[in-house]
């Protein structure tokens, strides 16, 4: 059920002090309804408050794996947003704990405090028999979500992509170190790039009512790419050459596995299992109106946006042109 979008309206968002959340929390700063950011450091939350008036943005403490700090969050709440995820897996944040028992815990207290919307940031992909951790927690959370809070909006996005990305920026990171990156399973698994800004447009438009309650949305990107096209992407932006290695899946597994041993894993053996599957929008949910479209968003082309911000990985530096 939609919400007015103004000042009697109050907003909790789980995880809206990160990537996607601050974009979040910027788009409903400008409908005027006021937000309530639970997260774990509330103290680290600050760089939120100039995207809204003088209290309208609010920082709370909350743990997801803490049921109890989550009830709190969402008391008097007219809407509930749901944006935690982690890519790996560190320390006491578990991809059960965190995407599916701690998806489970928000609907649970929307529910409990008479929230009259949620909303769900879940993933393409999603599946309860996929080989990858990631994508089964993301289904077990879609399901408990659903369960528990049947009018829920479910939002499935691609790779998303944005100034702070872990994708292109991680990629360009990647080319200004090694000599080679890696094609992994030979370059062909696609993606469709999602702006994080119409990730954020989206949210809205499920706060807003141009969204079925109850069903999950699908979001891409206006262009499908390859592993090798991302690549290829990068090198143009960042203004450099670098030879494209076929990796087959299984030796890539083998590398992931040392990898993840780092604090801030490049990569690890789940996402390597992520990678044997393509991550664009199932044909389905075109069908069924279930996505961008169907909301009224046309959304943005990477090509548009991620040459503003990987320019500073170019070898002369930002202010080089290409080919320079």
């Amino acid at each position: 059920m939609p919400i007015r979008l103004d000042s009697s309206s109050l907003v909790t968002i789980y995880g809206g002090s990160g990537f996607v959340g601050r974009h979040v929390v910027q788009a409903l700063a400008r409908t005027g309804v006021r937000l309530r950011i639970a997260v774990r450091r509330p103290d680290l939350a600050g760089h939120l408050q100039p995207l809204g008036s003088v209290g309208q943005i609010h920082a709370v403490q909350a743990n997801l794996r803490y049921p109890d700090s989550v009830q709190k969050a969402a008391e008097g709440a007219d809407a509930v947003i749901n944006l935690v995820g982690i890519l790996y897996e560190s320390g006491n944040q578990r991809f059960d704990s965190i995407q599916a028992e701690g998806a489970r815990a928000v609907a649970r207290a929307a529910k409990k405090h008479g929230a009259t919307s949620l909303v769900h940031l879940s993933a393409i992909g999603a599946d309860e028999n996929s080989p990858a951790h990631y994508a089964r927690s993301k289904a077990i959370g879609e399901k408990a979500v659903g369960k528990t809070f049947p009018e829920a909006v479910v939002l499935r996005p691609s790779v998303i992509f944005g100034p702070e990305d872990e994708f292109f920026n991680r990629f360009a990171a990647m080319a200004r170190m090694a000599p080679a990156l890696p094609l992994i399973g030979g370059g062909g698994t696609r993606f469709q790039p999602v702006y994080v800004g119409d990730v954020a447009r989206a949210v809205v438009a499920a706060l807003d009512g141009r969204c079925r309650p109850g069903e999950i949305y699908e979001l891409g990107g206006p262009d499908v790419m390859t592993l090798r096209d991302v690549y290829e992407k990068v090198l143009e932006h960042s203004n450099r050459r670098r030879l494209l290695l076929p990796l087959p899946f299984g030796l890539a597994k083998f590398t992931a596995w040392f990898f993840q041993l780092l604090p801030s894993p490049l990569l690890t053996v789940d996402q390597v299992r992520l990678l044997q599957s393509d991550n664009v929008v199932d044909r389905i949910a075109v069908m069924e109106k279930r996505t961008f479209r169907h909301m009224g968003i046309e959304p943005i082309s990477a090509d548009a946006v991620i040459g503003d911000y990987l320019q500073r990985f170019r070898p002369r530096g930002e202010f080089a042109p290409l080919g320079g």
